[in-house]
C-alpha cells in the first residue's frame, strides 16, 4: 500500500512537469503569434472579434426581454448593446470570410494595345505592375504558411494539453481548431487563386511581349525606309552640287529636296502607325481650317514660299526692292525658307532717300509679302539691268540744245557697255514675255517748270552698281555745264531736292 502511493506521488510530479512543459510551450507559440505583424492575423482577429460581439449582443437582447424597459440596469445595456451594435458594422465585412481580399485572384484588365513605338513603354510598365501584384500574393502565400505551421504546432501542443487536462484545454483546442479550418481553407483558396493569375498573367506578358516585338520590327523596318529617303535625298543634292554650276539652281533644288524628303519621312511615319486613315483626313481637315483662321500669315508665308519656288520669281542672290507699311527696303537674297525671305541691305539710293542712310541689316521679311506687299526683283531672269535717271534744272535763257547734246554724250558714254548687255538679255527674254521694243540708248528729255526747264537723264544702269554710276555722271554732266558759258543750273534744283529727301 504503501509502495502504490509512492508509485502515485511520482505519477503526479511528473504529470505536473510535463503540463507545465507544454504550456511553457504553448506560451513561446503564443508569443511568436503575438510578435508577427501579420494582415493575416489581424483580418483573424477581427473576425474572431465580430463573432464575440455578435454573442454578447445576443446575450444582451435576451437579457433586456426579462428587464424592464425603464429600470437603470435596462439603460445601461441598451448603451452597451448601441456601441457594440456599431462595433458590429464597423466588422461587418469580416462576418463569413475574413480573407476575402487577399485570397481573391487580382484582375487584368486595361490590357494596352502596342500598336506605336510610344506604346511600347506603356507594355513594360504593365508587367511590371503584373508582377508586382504577383510578389503580392507570392508574399501573402509565404506569411500564410508560416501562420498555419505555427497554428498546427500548437494544435499539436493543445492536444496534448487536453489529454492532461480534459476540462481545461477543451475550449482552446476547439478555437485552435476552428483556426486552423479557416487558415488552411484560406491557404487552399489563396493557392488556387495564385495558380489562376501566374496562368492568366503569362498569357497576357506573352501577348504584350509579342506585340512589342512586331512593333520593334516595324520600327526598325520603318527606319530603314527613313534611312533610304534621307540617302536618295543626299544623293540628289550632291548630284546637283556637281553637275550643276549655277549656285542659285543648285540651292533651289537642295531647298526642294529638302523639302519633300521631310513630308516623304512625315508620310512614312503616318501611314505606317495611323490606324484609321479616313480619321486622318477629317482631322486634317478641322484642324486645317482652324489654322488657317488662327495662322492665315503663317499659312499665305508658305503658300508664297511654294509661289517663289515654283514660278522662280525670287531666287538666293537676287537683287530685290520691297515696300511694306511704309518702309523700303533694297538688298540681296541671302536665303529663302519656308517663312522669310532673309535678304542683306545695300547702299542704294533708297538707304539716302528713305532710310536716313541706314544700311547693312539683315532683314527678315515674310513670305506673304509677295501678295499684299510690292516686291521688285531687280536681277529677274538674269536682268540685273534698269532704268536710272539724273535730273537737272537750267534757266529759260540757257541753251537747252546745247545742254540736251552733252548731256546724251555723257550718258551713251558711260553706260554703253550696259546699254548692250541689256540688249541681249531682252532678246532672250522674249522668248517668256511680250518685249515690243528693246531699245537701250539713254534717253534726255525737257520738261517746263516755274523755276526752268528740267532736265531728265535716263540711262541703264546695273542693279548691284548704281549709286556709282549715278554719282559719275551726275557730276560730269555738272562740269560740262560750268565750263560753258550759256548754259546755267538753277538754284531751284536744290529746293527740288530737299523736297525729295523729306518726302
Amino acid at each position: 500500500m504503501r509502495g502504490f502511493s509512492l508509485w502515485l506521488l511520482l505519477f503526479s510530479v511528473l504529470f505536473a512537469t510535463s503540463s507545465q512543459e507544454l504550456e511553457s510551450q504553448l506560451n513561446a507559440l503564443n508569443k511568436k503569434l503575438e510578435k508577427t505583424d501579420s494582415i493575416w492575423l489581424q483580418k483573424y482577429k477581427n473576425f474572431e472579434d465580430y463573432g464575440k460581439i455578435s454573442l454578447e449582443i445576443a446575450k444582451i437582447q435576451s437579457s433586456l426581454k426579462e428587464l424592464d424597459s425603464n429600470s437603470l440596469e435596462a439603460n445601461t445595456l441598451k448603451h452597451s448593446l448601441q456601441a457594440l451594435q456599431h462595433q458590429e458594422k464597423l466588422l461587418e465585412s469580416y462576418k463569413s470570410n475574413p480573407f476575402k481580399g487577399l485570397i481573391e485572384k487580382p484582375t487584368i484588365n486595361n490590357i494596352p494595345n502596342i500598336n506605336n513605338p510610344l506604346a511600347i513603354v506603356t507594355g513594360l510598365s504593365y508587367i511590371k505592375a503584373l508582377h508586382a501584384k504577383l510578389a503580392i500574393l507570392q508574399a501573402h502565400q509565404k506569411a500564410l504558411q508560416q501562420i498555419t505551421s505555427t497554428i498546427n504546432a500548437r494544435l499539436k501542443l493543445l492536444q496534448e494539453l487536453q489529454a492532461l487536462k480534459p476540462k481545461k484545454w477543451e475550449t482552446p483546442l476547439y478555437q485552435e481548431k476552428v483556426k486552423k479550418i479557416e487558415f488552411e481553407s484560406a491557404q487552399n483558396l489563396l493557392k488556387a487563386s495564385l495558380d489562376a493569375y501566374i496562368k492568366d498573367m503569362e498569357e497576357t506578358t506573352q501577348g504584350i511581349k509579342a506585340q512589342i516585338k512586331d512593333q520593334l520590327f516595324k520600327l526598325f523596318y520603318v527606319l530603314l525606309i527613313v534611312c533610304a529617303s534621307v540617302m536618295l535625298a543626299w544623293m540628289l543634292k550632291h548630284l546637283s552640287h556637281k553637275y550643276l554650276y549655277n549656285d542659285e539652281r543648285a540651292y533651289t533644288i537642295n531647298k526642294a529636296v529638302n523639302f519633300i524628303n521631310a513630308n516623304v519621312i512625315v508620310l512614312i511615319f503616318l501611314f505606317a502607325y495611323l490606324e484609321n486613315v479616313s480619321y486622318l483626313v477629317t482631322m486634317l481637315g478641322f484642324v486645317g481650317a482652324g489654322f488657317a483662321i488662327a495662322m492665315r500669315d503663317l499659312f499665305m508665308s508658305v503658300l508664297g514660299w511654294l509661289t517663289m519656288i515654283l514660278k522662280g520669281s525670287v531666287h538666293v542672290g537676287d537683287r530685290i526692292r520691297v515696300s511694306k507699311d511704309g518702309n523700303t527696303y533694297v538688298g540681296d537674297v541671302l536665303d529663302i525658307s519656308m517663312l522669310y525671305i532673309t535678304l542683306f541691305e545695300d547702299v542704294t539710293l533708297i538707304t539716302y532717300l528713305k532710310n536716313n542712310g541706314q544700311a547693312g541689316r539683315i532683314v527678315f521679311i515674310p513670305n506673304h509679302c509677295i501678295f499684299n506687299g510690292l516686291l521688285t526683283n531687280y536681277s529677274h531672269l538674269g536682268l540685273k539691268s534698269f532704268w536710272d535717271s539724273v535730273e537737272f534744272f537750267l534757266t529759260f535763257d540757257s541753251n537747252h540744245e546745247k545742254a540736251l547734246q552733252i548731256a546724251i554724250q555723257i550718258a551713251t558714254e558711260f553706260s554703253k557697255e550696259q546699254s548692250q548687255t541689256t540688249a541681249t538679255q531682252l532678246a532672250k527674254m522674249r522668248s517668256k514675255y511680250a518685249l515690243r521694243s528693246i531699245d537701250t540708248a539713254p534717253k534726255v528729255f525737257f520738261m517746263s517748270e516755274k523755276e526752268g526747264m528740267r532736265l531728265y537723264v535716263s540711262y541703264l544702269t546695273n542693279a548691284y552698281n548704281t549709286l556709282p554710276l549715278r554719282s559719275t555722271i551726275s557730276t560730269t554732266i555738272v562740269q560740262a555745264f560750268l565750263k560753258t558759258n550759256d548754259i546755267f543750273l538753277s538754284q531751284a534744283l536744290k529746293e527740288v531736292q530737299s523736297k525729295q529727301e523729306l518726302d
